[in-house]
Formats: C-alpha cells, sequence, structure tokens
C-alpha cells in the first residue's frame, strides 16, 4: 500500500513526498482512513511504529477546512512530555508546510507570554501538556467548548504520571459531539475506562501485542554488582560499535554524576533530566541530533517523545522501576527499520524489577555472553618469565633465626647499621620511580605484541563469563 491509497489530500502527498517516505507503516495504513472518516480510534502500538503520523496527517486535512477563533483552539493534542510535545509540533510543521494551519504548543518550562498571545490569534492545534493547560485555562485564557478533535497520546504514560484526574477534567469541558483518538503502547484498565467514559463507539486498532518490544531491536540483561557498573558500560561502550547511544536512569542525580564520569573518560556526552530548564533541554537535543555528542545521558522524561533516527544503542544503566518503561526506553533505537541493540544492567536487588519486564513483553531477556560479543577477545597478557624462579627462590630468615645462625658458625657480628637519613635529605634524593621507570611511567615489556585495531588485549571483564548466551 502507498500513501497515495489513503486518501490524502495532493498537498499533503506533496509534503510527504519531500520527506521521504512512500509506504505507510501498519498504524498508518489502519488508522489514517477512519480517522478521515471522523470515527473515534483507540490505536495500540509499540513505540517507533510511526503512530504520531497516523494522527498528525488526517488531521491536517480535516482542520484544512474551517475558520479559528481567538482563546478557542479547533483541536487539541495531549501529550505527557514537554520533549514529546516537541516533537509532534515538529511533524505538523514539516506535514502541513502547504496548508494555512496555526498551531501552538503549550509547555511548561517557558514564558507564558507568547504562548497567551498565540491563543489570542486563534489556533487550528494546540499541542499541550496536561499541567500546563490546566493552568492556563483557571486564568481564563482558554476556552475548550469549540474543540472539535481531541487526541490522548501515550496515554499509558499519563497514567503513571498521574495526570489522569486532569485528563477527566478537561475532557469534561470539551462538547459532547467530537472526535476522540487514543493511542498507547500498553492498555492497562484506567485506559480502557477512559476510553469507554469519553469514546463512542471506538475503532480498536491493534498492529502487534501490547508491549511487545520492536523485532528490529536486539536486547541483552547483563548482570553485574552495583559498583562494576560504570566500567561495564565503558567497556561495552568503547567495544560493542556504538555510534550513538542513549544511557537511561532512574534517578536525576545519576544521570548528573554518570555524565560527568563519561566525560572524564573522554566520552563525547551531555545530559537531558527533570531539573533542567526547556531551553537548556532542547539545546543538548540539537547537540546530539546534529552530532556535536554522541552520547545522551537521559532520565525517563525523555524515554518517550525522542525520535532521533540512527541510535545505534540504549543502555539502561538501571533496571526501570515501571516494566512499561522498558519498552518506551529500548524503543529509541531499531526505529523506522534500523537495528539497533540494547542493554540492561541487572543487579540482584533488581532481580524482582526484571522479572515483570519480562512477565509484561511476554520473552526471556537473554544474557549477554562472549558469542554476543563484537570484537576479537583475547587472553590477557602472561606474566615475566622470570616470576616462576623468583618463586623458587629461598624465603629469607626472619632477624632472629639470621643471628642465632651467624653465632654457632662463628660469622662476624652483624654490621652497625646505618643512621637514617634527615628528611631534608630524603627530600633531595630523586623517587625510585623517577630513576627506574623513565619519570613514573609504565614500562611496555618487549614481549607484549601491539593490539591490533578494533581487538580487546585486556582482561575480560567479569560479566563475559558466561560461555554462551542463556
Amino acid at each position: 500500500m502507498k500513501f497515495a491509497d489513503l486518501g490524502l489530500s495532493t498537498e499533503l502527498m506533496q509534503a510527504v513526498d519531500a520527506a521521504g517516505y512512500s509506504e505507510p507503516t501498519p498504524i498508518q495504513a489502519q488508522a489514517i482512513p477512519p480517522v478521515l472518516m471522523m470515527k473515534d480510534i483507540i490505536g495500540i502500538a509499540q513505540t517507533g511504529t510511526g503512530k504520531t503520523a497516523s494522527f498528525v496527517l488526517p488531521m491536517i486535512d480535516i482542520m484544512a477546512a474551517g475558520r479559528r477563533r481567538a482563546l478557542m483552539p479547533r483541536s487539541l493534542i495531549l501529550e505527557p512530555t514537554r520533549e514529546l510535545a516537541a516533537q509532534v509540533a515538529e511533524n505538523f510543521e514539516k506535514y502541513g508546510e502547504n496548508h494555512d494551519l496555526k498551531m501552538a504548543l503549550l509547555i511548561g518550562g517557558v514564558q507564558m507570554g507568547d504562548q497567551i498571545k498565540a491563543l489570542n490569534e486563534g489556533v487550528d492545534v494546540l499541542i499541550a501538556t496536561p499541567g500546563r493547560l490546566m493552568d492556563l485555562f483557571e486564568r481564563g485564557k482558554i476556552l475548550l467548548n469549540g474543540c472539535e478533535l481531541l487526541v490522548i497520546d501515550e496515554a499509558d504514560r499519563m497514567l503513571d504520571m498521574g495526570f489522569i484526574p486532569d485528563i477527566e477534567f478537561i475532557c469534561s469541558k470539551l462538547p459532547e459531539q467530537r472526535q476522540t483518538m487514543l493511542f498507547s503502547a500498553t492498555m492497562p484498565p484506567p485506559i480502557e475506562k477512559l476510553s469507554k467514559q469519553f469514546m463512542s463507539n471506538p475503532k480498536r486498532i491493534e498492529v502487534s501485542r501490547a508491549a511487545t518490544t520492536n523485532k528490529d531491536i536486539t536486547a541483552f540483561r547483563v548482570n553485574v554488582k552495583p559498583r562494576q557498573k560504570r566500567e561495564t558500560l565503558e567497556w561495552l561502550l568503547r567495544n560493542d560499535h556504538v555510534e550513538t547511544a542513549i544511557i537511561f536512569s532512574n534517578r536525576k542525580t545519576t544521570v548528573r554524576e554518570l555524565n560527568k564520569h563519561l566525560q572524564r573518560a573522554g566520552f563525547s556526552s551531555g545530559e537531558i533530566h527533570g531539573d533542567i530548564d526547556q531551553a537548556t533541554r532542547q539545546q543538548e537535543l540539537d547537540r546530539f541530533k546534529s552530532g556535536d555528542i554522541n552520547i545522551l545521558v537521559a532520565s525517563d522524561v525523555a524515554a518517550r517523545g525522542l525520535d532521533i533516527k540512527g541510535v545505534s544503542h540504549v543502555f539502561n544503566f538501571d533496571t526501570p522501576w515501571h516494566p512499561d518503561d522498558y519498552v518506551h526506553r529500548i524503543g529509541r533505537t531499531g526505529r523506522a527499520g534500523a537495528k539497533g541493540r540494547a542493554f540492561t544492567f541487572v543487579t540482584d536487588e533488581d532481580a524482582e524489577a526484571i522479572d515483570n519486564v519480562e512477565k509484561l513483553t511476554k520473552s526471556k531477556i537473554p544474557v549477554f555472553g562472549k558469542d554476543d560479543v563484537r570484537v576479537e577477545l583475547k587472553e590477557a597478557p602472561s606474566k615475566p618469565a622470570d616470576d616462576d624462579e623468583r618463586d623458587e627462590k629461598p624465603q629469607r630468615k626472619p632477624r632472629k633465626a639470621r643471628q642465632e645462625t651467624r653465632e654457632e658458625t662463628g660469622d662476624e657480628a652483624p654490621r652497625e647499621r646505618k643512621p637514617r637519613k634527615k628528611r631534608e635529605e630524603r627530600e633531595e634524593e630523586p623517587k625510585r620511580s623517577e630513576t627506574k621507570r623513565g619519570g613514573g611511567k609504565p614500562r611496555r615489556e618487549e614481549h607484549e605484541e601491539p593490539t591490533e585495531p578494533g581487538e580487546w588485549n585486556g582482561p575480560q571483564p567479569g560479566f563475559l563469563g558466561v560461555s554462551a548466551t542463556k
């Protein structure tokens, strides 16, 4: 099937062609026609399958007819995070370039002045996070009784973040005669209840089993001790052909500390988390997209909403507390048909959390072992040959035993000890490491061969003790 078969307008098809797309993904092929027919939709699809375009494209054609009014947006898209809201706004700008539509973005972390000004001028499409939308509604800066179309995106994430009461309040202020679309990767009972309460005979579209992971992602679990996490992460970053990577942690403090550690270790990395203002977040994302940095350390604030092409790896530095977050974290790689690799570090304390992930995804995560390593592993260099000879030498007798031996054999009395040198004299002498080892620089043994590029010639990390993938 081609995009031309879905009933989209000529102007919209030109924008789709300019973006380089010709064939729709399964969720797009199944969702776009009923949306154009003004039906309510429940879309269940794993992250990275193109569900954003499945509602953005038909909305542009639907909103093309009509007149905007001040303070009364004609359509509303609710997103759980600022990053995801900004991502949807980028899609509208890209696909709506041939349409006279006005869009406004309501998110926290930025000044309200420009947002209020845009609402006063009238908008066709309003993309908002629930918190900022509720704030402006309570101030009387926005009216929702003119909204013809509602999209609730990432509904399960809304549930996790405690937004469901806000969603219910917002839905109660919208006109009853409207079109509603709800999209989610998982469908827990509270979301089912929400759909039955505010949707009218919705069409259910499920392109894959709920909470399944992308088939293009090769996932591993790495069993580690808590203190070995950083060492293990560094080894994988240097030896698993990492092009670009996102590293997720459960805590904001860990994100900051880990980013500083990676920068000290020579990696080109940045960070985003909830304590960073929106302008700085966007700056870090732009650096990551442009290639100025190739590693992004993030909290779950970025697990959803990052649609960046070419992310080769995802690392769960901490096993996610919520199993749903696992699906969305690793979904940052393997997007749009590309291949990706995902590693989850699992400590003894994470046993229950990783079990919950495997129960949700209904699949066992294999343990990373020697067979999965992408570089040739060599044995650690052997000890110098004279080590064995030194071991065979007789041990030196204790001082008392040596004195008794000299008395029995008639040897001369032990030599008098030389007086200890004064502190000043000792400080003036050159250090042993400077005289014997060239100023403290480590020596390279003559029998060692140089390491070939791309090969690991050091001691093998403990997590590679697994001989085969389990």
